[in-house]
């Protein structure tokens, strides 16, 4: 089946957290301490004032940084581990590349798979802990991306309306073993086996941009291309977002962020009237049980790590959890609902769910303790004059470029750490060309949380991916910069206005973070 819906449009100022953007307009420029992070301060007739390079920024992540010798990776720990914590790190490594299995099996320890996934690891899909992939062409299936679904509206716990039958992500696995084998290339399973959902193939448009100078680069968007829906027709009004899995390193700092430090960048109603505005979302904690600040996820849709590890696990491998202890199965997949579950009834927690707490906790804390790697070439020229540029196109407007961490009793070696992440974690409107019209929580369809830039320029030589934006149409940082639209417009006529060479200068500063 073709999907036949229209393109998915799927996809400083004194900038010290604790300050807000007015503040920051009618702010002298601040005096450096060794202490804090070097800030940028805005005079409306001078422009941007350029801070001066801090030895803070070489390491992005703290001292917790991790050096690219002998090779480059996101799957590090971080250099201060102490020794005390690295064996349960391993261990949580371990657990994040474990394939998981179909239940019933012997291995008790790792069974429960499914029965609906898209990935049997954690780690499949994360490569090497950086961004998944999307196929270049038609005639691969998605494999380390998928699809997100939902009807229209939003709902304070669930955050969207989820389609009736295929739920609000579709999966295109099953531990069906008509599917495992492949064995008929017209069925996904025999009719007493659980069906995937379907395959998701996609076709990609293109067209040219054209930049004041004369030079030409070629965009595309990627068109949805569903086929063999397992379960009969979507809703008629079915919403799509097609989501790249994102890198997972230094997630454990940007949780130790104070929320204030966030909330005083948010400008919801743009009272400095720069263009920017930032909203914080507002989600549901599971564990909590009430409405909290939302920061991780393209649509800053989880508040906490152990949200993003238990969903991933519950959603994306069909492992249950104590977070989110319900099977991946809709009421209208009733073999689904049928199939044998690996809940540990009789293990050490007796939780009766398939992932244990104890184990959860270790993949979470593997995933907090994720080093970001030491910048690269700071000291270049076309590096340095790049980050001026940065600064003067309003990037950093939304690209936040530091923090301070909080305290943290349980992660001491994470605190009170001067970080780089150039995001402000916050929600923007990124024009109509990026938005995928798929509310999440307070988030609206066009508004995308900022991503993190620390490590982006690593990701080829870590796993070869090299697409950005949330459904992967970003062949390059040249590419993703020209798709910034809503509030990014701005600062990205100011990149496209800047000579060539200037526009190089920019990008491989962003690559060097």
């Amino acid at each position: 089946m073709t999907n036949n819906h229209p393109p998915m449009n799927a996809l400083s100022i004194l900038s010290q957290p604790g300050f807000t953007r007015l503040a920051f307009v009618f702010s002298a420029v601040l005096s450096l301490s060794a202490c804090q992070p070097d800030v940028a301060s805005e005079n409306a007739e001078a422009g941007p004032v350029i801070p001066a390079l801090s030895d803070s920024e070489r390491l992005p992540g703290g001292t917790g940084s991790s050096a690219i010798m002998p090779f480059a990776s996101y799957e590090k720990p971080v250099t201060n581990l102490p020794v005390s914590a690295k064996a349960d790190f391993f261990a949580g490594k371990a657990l994040a590349h474990q394939p998981w299995v179909k239940a019933p099996t012997a291995t008790t320890a790792r069974d429960g798979l499914g029965p609906l996934y898209n990935a049997r690891t954690c780690l499949a899909c994360h490569i090497n802990g950086g961004r998944g992939s999307v196929p270049a062409d038609n005639n691969s299936p998605l494999f380390n991306a998928f699809l997100r679904l939902s009807l229209p509206g939003s709902d304070p716990v669930a955050g969207v309306i989820p389609e009736p039958v295929y739920g609000d992500q579709l999966q295109s696995q099953s531990t069906a073993l008509s599917h495992q084998l492949r064995s008929s290339q017209n069925d996904l399973a025999r009719t007493d086996e659980v069906a995937p959902e379907a395959y998701v193939y996609l076709n990609w448009q293109t067209r040219w941009f054209t930049y004041p100078d004369g030079q030409q680069i070629e965009l595309r968007w990627p068109e949805a291309d569903i086929r063999k829906l397992g379960y009969g027709p979507l809703h008629e009004h079915t919403l799509f977002s097609l989501r790249v899995a994102p890198p997972i390193h230094g997630m454990g700092l940007l949780e130790l962020i104070a929320q204030a430090d966030i909330d005083a960048l948010a400008d919801e109603h743009d009272r400095n009237q720069d263009g920017i505005s930032g909203r914080v979302n507002q989600v549901w904690d599971v564990e909590q049980h009430k409405t909290v600040p939302g920061r991780f996820g393209l649509k800053a849709n989880r508040p906490t790590m152990a949200m993003v590890v238990a969903g991933a696990f519950a959603n994306d491998v069909g492992i249950s959890n104590p977070l989110f202890p319900a099977q991946p199965c809709t009421d209208a997949q009733t073999i689904c609902l049928q199939q044998a579950t690996g809940n540990d009834e009789q293990g050490n927690d007796q939780q009766g769910t398939e992932l244990p707490q104890k184990l959860l906790q270790l993949v979470i804390n593997f995933n907090r303790n994720l080093a970001v790697p030491q910048r690269r070439d700071a000291d270049h020229a076309d590096v340095i004059a790049g980050r001026s540029l940065f600064y003067r196109s309003g990037c950093a407007g939304c690209h936040q470029p530091s923090f301070v961490t909080g305290e943290s009793r349980e992660f001491p070696h994470l605190s009170k750490q001067i970080i780089w992440p150039y995001s402000d974690l916050l929600l923007h409107d990124m024009g109509e060309e990026l938005a995928d019209q798929r509310p999440d929580y307070a988030a609206d369809g066009r508004e995308w949380r900022t991503p993190p830039l620390w490590g982006l320029g690593l990701s080829q030589q870590i796993n070869g991916s090299t697409t950005l934006l949330h459904d992967g149409r970003a062949r390059s940082v040249e590419e993703a910069i020209v798709w910034h639209g809503g509030e990014a417009l701005g600062a990205r006529q100011a990149f496209v206005n800047l000579p060539a060479d200037e526009r190089k200068a920019l990008i491989r500063f962003v690559q060097s973070l």
